[in-house]
């Protein structure tokens, strides 16, 4: 089904032209335009009648030219509305639905003579703009300094923040007034190994708030492609927001040639935190280009197992030697553990992997190089295709094989992006070779061009490239220490997750994310694309391992659970290791049923840092999966079953806390239990303190 209208009306009296109004096809968010007296291009957004951002101005600065931020006269005016559905080759919904009117304002710098448009995009859901400079005789090769975009709130709104730092998303959220940014309110020591701080307050994109009157707001970007990413200079006295950009090694934030559009610039608005969660990330995909790859039959979710926790919790290492765990990050050579990605070790996760129904494997540290790959700034740490003398690659290419299981290729570069270029296609003939479908990459440290930052348009144009180059290759991509999503997967559907935000695994060996962490997740990082988090811990507190050892993860497991539903991504890694899901086979179930693609998705409930609850239907069937999780507090509530078919019964199986289980206290508290339901059904959820409830919901044949 799809279908698309299209309008389009020209004004040319120059009068009518310098102020605008764009709505939503609600009528519910405005966006009015204007030109300020020295000609300046500047916006404002109303919801449902009420000013959420004041008149903020709009600006380029540009290198050895005149700034594209005044002088301007407005020549022309067009709009069109859309209507269009279209089919995400994986995702939360079949359908999505593009609904949006649009407003494109079209000026001219009479003192240079050079022309620039502001579209806007006006959606139920919020606000969408972008520059747009075409081609033309006075600009053709240019680079940007700086942009100047501004959003000015209209008061101390609630703000769930991360410091603007260029090299990582890894902090935990700080939520404070906007007036109450600051970052000496961060815990430094929170296991980040490198940190690349913009400016003082600063923060990233994208930025969660919460007005006094129950609005709520965010402040993000879609498309970036050729273009650094966007954080946002905080004037906490007057709630103004304004862009800034990562440099390149040269101090310019980007090199471009005309004609060019910078990535969409988006205000998310409700009045209902369910719709950010639920509306936002369909906005976002709907800014980005349909699918450049023809046959996508190729692209299928995984459920994966690997070599990978073992080394996190220290009972194994990356390298040969056995010094390169996140235990003993520094390598202490009288220190020994046995190497993880050994032959025989493989194998028995490719057992585990068969016997329980998934069918990836990933293996880290397989490739020689670990002795030496971490905060050298060394440009040939690894080459990609030569594996350690313990590991049979071929061996083990034709096990898993035979067991119907795919290996899931990872390479790390420790930061040096020259390196895997030059390399690139021979780390690609290794996968085709033995028959590695996936691939993750990794990004840890300093980047390599010397002076690049992981959020800057070098490193946003590899991100990119490498996503089109395994498309051509029939390859899926995870990234981790990527810049953060912003929708790029609808234009290539085989980037399939990144991280890109602090994960699961500062739970092993650092302070860890605290029980809220994973209810703000879908508010933030979540808004631009699904996220490999490596969910499914059991054995919560790291004693288990070392008697010595205080950290745990900050969850129920019951709650690890939950996390498959709640935190979206068609690529899901069972976490543990095997012998702890074998102790736990009947919580394990829920793993091995949970779906990976969807032909629906309903979030219940939602409010960031404190809870969310999202019922999923599974793709192409009648089957139901509900995640509910809550903050450091016990919750309770009841949700109703109406969005199951009437007339059909179903089992629904409940995955809960056990009455005493807290995340701290007694993590490892759960149980099941079976109940009978229908459409006209409601189910009681009793969270614990940092916990969850997950249920599996089957018709009854």
């Amino acid at each position: 089904m799809k279908k698309l209208t299209t309008t389009i009306f020209t004004l040319f009296a120059l009068g009518l032209l310098n102020a605008q109004t764009i709505e939503s096809p609600s009528k519910e968010v405005k966006v009015n335009f204007e030109l300020t007296k020295n000609g300046q291009p500047s916006y404002s957004v109303t919801y449902k009648g009420k000013e959420i951002v004041k008149p903020s101005t709009l600006g380029i600065t540009l290198r050895d030219k005149e700034a594209l931020d005044n002088g301007f006269k407005v020549v022309n005016y067009t709009t069109k509305s859309v209507n269009d559905t279209w089919q995400p080759v994986l995702g939360e919904y079949k359908n999505i639905q593009d609904l949006h009117n649009e407003g494109k304002i079209e000026l001219i710098q009479p003192a240079t003579n050079r022309q620039i448009n502001v579209t806007f995009k006006v959606f139920d859901g919020g606000v969408a703009f972008r520059y747009e400079i075409p081609q033309q005789e006075k600009l053709n090769h240019f680079s940007i300094t700086a942009e100047k975009t501004q959003f000015n709130l209209t008061g101390d709104h609630t703000a769930f923040w991360l410091p603007a730092d260029y090299d990582s998303q890894e902090y935990v959220y700080t939520k404070t007034k906007i007036s109450g940014i600051d970052h000496s309110l961060i815990d430094m020591g929170n296991g980040i190994s490198l940190k690349s701080i913009a400016k003082p307050d600063a923060v990233q994109t994208p930025l969660q708030m919460k007005t006094a009157d129950n609005i709520y707001l965010n402040i993000f970007e879609a498309a970036v492609v050729n273009y650094p990413v966007m954080h946002l200079a905080t004037n906490k006295s007057t709630y103004q927001f304004e862009s800034i950009l990562a440099p390149s090694a040269v101090g310019d934030v980007a090199f471009l040639q005309t004609p060019f559009n910078t990535p969409w610039r988006t205000i998310m608005v409700s009045d209902d935190a369910r719709n950010i969660v639920s509306q936002g990330p369909q906005m976002i995909l709907n800014l980005n280009e349909p699918s450049k790859i023809k046959d996508t039959s190729w692209i299928k979710p995984m459920k994966y197992v690997g070599i990978w926790w073992e080394m996190h919790v220290g009972v194994s290492t990356w390298d040969r030697k056995g010094s390169q765990n996140a235990q003993n990050q520094l390598g202490q050579e009288a220190i020994k553990f046995p190497h993880g990605a050994t032959t025989q070790n493989t194998k028995r996760y490719i057992d585990f992997a068969a016997k329980n129904g998934f069918n990836g494997v990933l293996v880290e540290g397989w490739n020689t190089g670990w002795e030496d790959w971490a905060g050298n700034w060394k440009d040939e740490v690894f080459d990609f295709t030569t594996p350690y003398d313990d590991f049979d690659i071929k061996s083990i290419a034709d096990y898993a094989k035979g067991k119907n299981v795919s290996m899931i290729m990872h390479n790390e570069t420790s930061g040096s992006v020259s390196n895997y270029e030059r390399r690139f296609d021979r780390a690609m003939e290794v996968m085709k070779k033995y028959n590695y479908p996936a691939v993750k990459t990794g990004y840890v440290g300093r980047i390599i061009p010397r002076g690049e930052f992981h959020d800057g348009q070098r490193m946003v144009n590899h991100f990119n490239w490498t996503a089109e180059r395994f498309a051509e290759n029939k390859i899926l991509l995870n990234s981790h220490e990527s810049h953060r999503p912003t929708g790029y997967q609808r234009t290539y559907p085989n980037y399939i997750a990144a991280e890109a935000a602090r994960g699961n695994e500062f739970n092993a060996w650092s302070y860890g994310n605290p029980p809220a962490h994973e209810t703000i997740l879908p508010f933030m990082r979540m808004l631009g694309g699904p996220m490999d988090y490596t969910p499914g811990i059991f054995e919560i507190k790291m004693s288990h391992y070392d008697p010595n050892k205080k950290e745990q993860v900050h969850t129920t497991l019951a709650k690890q659970l939950a996390l498959y539903v709640t935190i979206y991504s068609p690529l899901q890694m069972a976490a543990d290791l095997p012998e702890n899901y074998e102790r736990y086979a009947d919580a394990f179930q829920f793993i091995k049923d949970v779906a990976l693609d969807w032909d629906d998705s309903k979030y219940l409930e939602a409010e960031p840092g404190e809870y969310l609850t999202v019922a999923r239907k599974a793709k192409g069937t009648q089957n139901w999966f509900i995640g509910a999780i809550t903050n450091e507090n016990a919750r309770k509530s009841s949700i109703k079953l109406d969005f199951l078919t009437p007339g059909v019964k179903y089992e629904a199986i409940v995955y809960a806390d056990a009455k005493d289980a807290h995340w701290e206290k007694n993590p490892k508290a759960y149980q099941i239990k079976k109940i009978k339901v229908d459409a006209k059904s409601t189910i009681k959820l009793d969270l614990a303190a940092g916990g969850g409830t997950a249920i599996s919901i089957v018709p009854i044949k």
